[in-house]
């Protein structure tokens, strides 16, 4: 998604109006409307719970990524605020509160301007645009991707651009702008061979393999997965390589080829796991359930979804908790169990309503009346 996350399938729009802020002028303007798509609406679901990817993609605080060298007291005390902000801000997307998150990328972004810091506005605008997703404000996502792409242009930052052209990518995907997100991705893919940028390499393949795979292509889909690995795998970055192997086991879990998805997201939870990546590991176990649970291994189905309600609760993280609880509640209604399964979609609405998240609550409550139908 990945570092893609996928969103809603709707029409998207990602047109300049005016000049972006940051914007080096007509070049960046014209390329925003030679992309430029219908109006869009929502409905929302999300996949996967990691959003756009950071545009340094390592597993660093997103501090770390930013200058700290001020010359003035008052420049400093700035940025120490900002930087405290935006940190809040990514463990504020973490926990699921996508709202709060908002606010502080919002105040951080008025003091990143005020000390004139570009690419710190760049990675709050990333952060922005995930937060933005998360709760379906689609006209939002698209302005703070407009404007994080602007910065990066008009500060010739390379690695910037492919990152954000990739999120681009994501964004018109998860529309269903198929043709557009191969375009933007492909234009990614050709920065970073152009530039010798090995990460860029393996993101943007990786996410022409999902763009394959949204297509049903998926034998296409496992060799661009599988090139991608190549170069994720230089890279030495285990997070990026468990996101490809996720993708992979995606791919192979869709064509009906259970051994080898079983294979794959078992390779990719083991990393995901070593490396206390929970993202990954979440997604990868997530896999293992629909695998296992298609070939009828409802034993080892279970003891898989324990796993991921128990991270959901050590992180404190309500919105994989309520995807947990999905999950039993799905699982227990294929079985027969339609008093257990119940339960699970009650305790599931709860935590849509703590999250204020009123389209899940909706899907969970036509869930569940559709089930008692059938009692």
């Amino acid at each position: 998604m990945k570092q893609w996350l996928v969103f809603p399938r709707q029409k998207v729009g990602l047109v300049c109006v005016g000049k972006p802020v940051r914007c080096s002028g007509q070049e960046s303007c014209s390329n925003w409307r030679a992309i430029s798509r219908t109006q869009i609406l929502l409905h929302s679901f999300l996949l996967f719970t990691f959003l756009l990817s950071p545009i340094a993609a390592g597993a660093v605080d997103i501090t770390q990524q930013l200058h700290r060298s001020l010359n003035s007291s008052v420049g400093r005390q700035s940025r120490d605020e900002a930087d405290s902000l935006l940190s809040i801000g990514e463990q504020q997307y973490a926990s699921g509160y996508a709202d709060k998150t908002i606010a502080s990328c919002l105040r951080a972004l008025e003091l990143y301007h005020s000390i004139d810091d570009l690419k710190a506005e760049g990675l709050t605008y990333n952060l922005l645009a995930k937060a933005y997703v998360q709760l379906g404000s689609l006209k939002e996502v698209e302005d703070s991707l407009r404007r994080g792409l602007a910065i990066a242009r008009d500060t010739q930052d390379f690695q910037a651009q492919i990152f954000v052209l990739n999120n681009i990518g994501t964004f018109f995907l998860q529309q269903g702008e198929s043709a557009a997100a191969s375009k933007t991705v492909e234009d990614a893919l050709a920065i970073a061979h152009g530039v010798k940028n090995i990460e860029g390499e393996g993101l943007s393949l990786s996410n022409l393999g999902l763009v394959a795979a949204r297509l049903g292509d998926y034998n296409k889909a496992i060799k661009l997965y599988e090139n991608a690995l190549i170069f994720r795998r230089q890279t030495g970055d285990a997070i990026a390589e468990a996101n490809t192997l996720n993708n992979l086991g995606d791919a192979y879990l869709a064509s009906g080829n259970y051994q080898d998805t079983i294979a794959t997201y078992g390779t990719a939870m083991q990393i995901a796991k070593t490396n206390r990546d929970r993202t990954n590991e979440l997604r990868a176990i997530d896999g293992l359930v629909k695998a296992h649970s298609a070939v009828g291994r409802y034993e080892r189905t279970f003891d898989l979804l324990e796993q991921p309600l128990t991270l959901a609760k050590e992180l404190q993280n309500l919105r994989e908790e309520l995807k947990s609880f999905e999950s039993y509640a799905q699982l227990y209604k294929q079985q027969g169990n339609y008093l257990t399964a119940r339960n699970f979609y009650e305790r599931a609405i709860i935590l849509a309503r703590t999250l204020e998240d009123s389209k899940q609550e909706v899907q969970l409550l036509d869930q569940l009346t559709k089930m008692l139908q059938l009692k």
